[in-house]
């Protein structure tokens, strides 16, 4: 990694260990360009690079027709309203009420490290393994001044972008929109690549043309939402794993956003994230400053593969900060699917004896056991112990279930308040909504606004009252609504459109507050499921629990487009009851384990009441949890089948950095009649070791696995699963 400044030339130059970032400072106005992203150039000289956009002429040597040149100028952070008609980075309000804004190189400072963006969650690094740069530009008739940082990491072909806005006026500047980031680049015939659904079918792979003009997607739901999650890449060569160009950015934030890209006339592209313009205003005082949030970028030459193992690093590495990143999980059994409302003491503790006889190591208890919450009607905000279904309170069951030998963790929904609660009844005017209109319920609940400190901090003390009051070591922190009715008593009028991206801010505050006081706890983050599985709450939790389908099959696409971004250490993942509550299938119980294993893996259903066979067998996944974990914790993940594309079968590994060790789980999805035995190429092993596949006696060089392949095992039905184990000899 390296960072460097060329005087003569005015030319940045970020580099990881096999890619090159450089944007120019030129001509006497300080344009910020973008000049390059790409292998690792060689750059003794960077005058070439120049040569590349001095074919757009100079601005003063232009100025007759200066839009011209502003309308294919490749920008490092994009103009709004001064001649360039592409997609804008920035738009504001100014005093007088005009949009025009550009901004000019003014300094900049490199340093080992990476600073902290306040109140967000982003990457961090130490300055052995870090660096940074800031660039300060500035829009010289408004005073309004921006710092772009950019941050690469040893080892790692990544580099992060954040930019931060400063009034140096004495007068107030609306932002009306705020990128995180724009790159403009040439057309290379590249396909957009985003991660489309809905609730219990999230972050579907989705390959589009980009066609002239845009092509985008974005959320205003008040969450990253389970519509799109905030990623998107640029693939050169379809849906290789392994091969062609692929450009990926993940967005570093929990909260409204849009992505896309735009294509010119000119044929070049422009690229955008951030957060998402519509239901966004920001008044930004005089002297004051906007952050905001961070891009993950990441640049592959060996296709899909390379930048999914490289965001996994990343995130694994400078992103993830809880002490379970590099440790086993428990093992967990929730009750949700067992019980639903209906449980009580005796119902969860006959669920806890037979999940230790089994090798479980906690119970967690949802929805269900505070207020009068016996159905989804009521009571959220009522964070109080119902002792009618928990007799002796909280702390007795805990007790209880530790004293069985099982560690406790609780489920709540902290952002909600129920119509029919007694904190609504108290607090009407602490819910989310706007003045003379019925707000829109969804699952009839509405969202407490957490903007207001004194909702915020009622909220905390619930929170930490419950934590505290037991030995609770696990929390599942839902949210299982969307934002609408967007209006807020705590703010101006002229500072409404601040209120979903303070909600954001508030729920971070809220979560760094938790984890700062219960470092020990194993914090899971869900939303309906999927619908805030971002980067961002990942800063704050190891794991996201990834749909609420829990179907082994429906878990192959889930779990597919999740792995592109994200390590298999954050996704959570259960072994759930047959016939499925979702979909209604019903799947090997075996095969429902082995693809749990590519994730945190627990359990979601009453281990009371399943068959015997299957009882008999929850031995068995719990000791290859054992066995594997650290493996699919730590590990290179390559992808060898998609069922999501093939329509038959899935196969997938995790290969040890070391490269002594590999998993393979391969998934008949579809059995057919007729046909010989499949032949996986496994890519990603020493060529020059011998593995041999566990329990069997055959062994064979790691080039000739990836050249002739494994034979899958004959598998008689469908949806049947078979793990094959390789091991390096020494």
């Amino acid at each position: 990694m390296d960072i460097r400044y060329i005087e003569q030339s005015k030319i940045f130059v970020i580099e990881t260990q096999n890619t090159s970032y450089c944007i120019g400072a030129l001509y006497d106005e300080g344009f910020l360009t973008h000049l390059y992203y790409g292998d690792k150039l060689e750059i003794s000289d960077a005058s070439y690079l120049l040569k590349l956009v001095d074919q757009y002429g100079t601005p003063s040597s232009v100025m007759r027709d200066r839009s011209s040149f502003l309308d294919r100028f490749p920008f490092e952070y994009s103009t709004n309203n001064v001649g360039d008609y592409r997609k804008s980075s920035i738009e504001i309000t100014d005093v007088n009420g005009h949009s025009s804004v550009s901004f000019s190189y003014e300094s900049h400072n490199i340093y080992k490290g990476k600073k902290k963006l306040e109140g967000l969650p982003a990457t961090f690094g130490s300055e052995a393994d870090s660096m940074t740069l800031d660039i300060t530009a500035i829009d010289k008739a408004t005073g309004l001044k921006a710092v772009l940082s950019y941050s690469v990491f040893e080892g790692i072909d990544a580099i992060t972008r954040s930019i931060r806005f400063v009034n140096t006026s004495d007068a107030p500047i609306m932002l009306d929109k705020a990128m995180s980031m724009t790159m403009d680049m040439d057309n290379e015939g590249y396909e957009l690549l985003t991660l489309h659904g809905s609730w219990a079918r999230e972050r579907t792979m989705d390959f589009r043309e980009i066609g002239y003009g845009d092509t985008s997607i974005e959320s205003f739901r008040g969450e990253s939402s389970h519509q799109f999650q905030p990623f998107m890449a640029l693939v050169e060569n379809g849906d290789s794993e392994e091969t062609g160009k692929v450009y990926g950015f993940s967005f570093i934030y929990s909260g409204n956003f849009e992505a896309g890209v735009c294509r010119s006339q000119f044929d070049s592209l422009r690229l955008y994230m951030g957060i998402c313009q519509k239901n966004f205003r920001w008044k930004l005082g005089a002297g004051e400053e906007f952050q905001a949030p961070e891009v993950a970028m990441v640049y592959s030459a060996e296709g899909l593969g390379r930048m999914r193992r490289t965001f996994h690093d990343l995130y694994r590495n400078h992103l993830i900060r809880s002490k379970y990143k590099d440790k086993e999980r428990p093992i967990l059994i929730n009750n949700w699917e067992a019980t639903y409302f209906d449980f009580d003491n005796e119902k969860l503790l006959a669920i806890a004896k037979e999940a230790k006889k089994s090798g479980i190591e906690m119970l967690v208890m949802d929805d269900g056991w505070f207020g009068e919450r016996n159905d989804d009607n009521s009571s959220l905000g009522d964070w109080y112990v119902n002792e009618k279904k928990l007799k002796g309170g909280l702390k007795k069951l805990v007790d209880d279930v530790n004293a069985i030998g099982l560690k406790f963790g609780i489920w709540m929904e902290p952002e909600m308040i129920s119509p029919v609660s007694k904190l609504y009844d108290e607090h009407p005017d602490w819910a989310i909504k706007t003045a003379d209109r019925e707000p829109c319920r969804s699952r009839n609940q509405y969202v407490l606004d957490i903007t207001r400190k004194e909702v915020s901090d009622y909220v905390y003390s619930r929170i930490k009252d419950i934590l505290s009051s037991a030995n609770i070591e696990y929390l599942k922190w839902d949210m299982n609504r969307q934002l609408c009715d967007l209006g807020s008593l705590g703010l101006s009028a002229d500072s409404q459109g601040e209120l979903s991206h303070r909600y954001v801010l508030a729920v971070y505050d809220l979560m760094e507050r938790l984890v700062t006081d219960f470092p020990d706890l194993l914090l899971e983050n869900c939303s309906g499921g999927g619908a805030r599985f971002d980067a961002g709450m990942l800063y704050y939790s190891p794991q996201i629990w990834c749909s609420d389908d829990t179907d082994a099959i429906e878990r192959l696409k889930i779990q597919e487009g999740t792995s592109l971004i994200f390590p298999l250490s954050t996704m959570g993942a259960h072994v759930s009851d047959c016939p499925n509550h979702t979909v209604g299938r019903t799947t090997p119980f075996k095969t429902r384990g082995d693809v749990a294993l590519a994730g945190t893996f627990g359990y979601e259903l009453d281990i009371t009441k399943i068959p015997q066979e299957d009882r008999d067998d929850i031995p068995r996944q719990v000791a290859e949890y054992h066995k594997y974990n650290e493996l699919v914790r730590t590990g290179d993940y390559y992808r060898y089948a998609s069922y999501q594309r093939n329509h038959e079968f899935d196969a997938y590994g995790v290969i040890s950095k070391d490269k002594k060790k590999a998993l393979i789980t391969y998934v008949q999805v579809m059995a057919k009649p007729n046909t010989t035995n499949r032949i996986l190429k496994v890519k990603g092993l020493d060529d020059k070791k011998i593995y041999r596949i566990e329990g069997t006696d055959v062994e064979a060089l790691g080039a000739t696995i990836r050249k002739v392949g494994l034979v899958m095992p004959s598998l008689n039905g469908d949806f049947r699963s078979e793990l094959i184990y390789l091991v390096a000899k020494d």
